[in-house]
């Protein structure tokens, strides 16, 4: 039955707080660089972020980690919790989630992950011309370009 619960917990991560986190990730950090209105998308994803902090709020009033025991699948949400600053969210409003961000970032091995590579990051700095190429204005065709130029190598 355990083993189902961490299964269970960790596909919700998989289908849910992480694409859900990174939509709201794009919309914060990378869409104010492309011309156009983005703020629909941006409410939008902000608020199934929060809906799903509030289903993480309601399980952990009843156990200490998601699945019961400290599983894979607080490894595994954890990182999407950890960007709650640069979405504008007050994590404190979600009491039972903010207990389990205090636990999670004070374990050591946790910790230990965190801070490994913390000097090579570059949240919160404006997006280089060169990464916002290499991160949206990659398709099908551009692959395929590649993948070519690599056999002829």
């Amino acid at each position: 039955m355990e083993r189902i619960k961490v299964l269970e917990w960790l596909f919700w991560q998989v289908g849910g707080l992480g694409p859900m986190a990174g939509q709201v990730s794009h919309f914060v950090n990378y869409a104010p660089n492309f011309p156009g209105d983005h703020s629909y998308s941006e409410k939008r994803y902000k608020n199934e972020y929060d809906r799903l902090l509030g289903v993480m709020n309601n399980i952990l009033s009843e156990r200490e980690y998601l699945a019961g025991d400290y599983s894979v699948a607080d490894m595994a949400s954890f990182p999407w919790v950890t960007a709650y600053k640069r979405y504008e969210v007050d994590l404190n409003k979600f009491i039972e989630v903010r207990r389990w961000f205090d636990t999670m970032k004070n374990r050591p091995a946790v910790r230990k992950g965190m801070d490994f590579g913390k000097d090579a990051r570059n949240f919160g700095q404006k997006p280089t011309k060169e990464s916002l190429k290499m991160m949206f204005q990659q398709d099908s065709n551009s692959i395929a370009k590649a993948a070519a130029e690599k056999k002829e190598e």
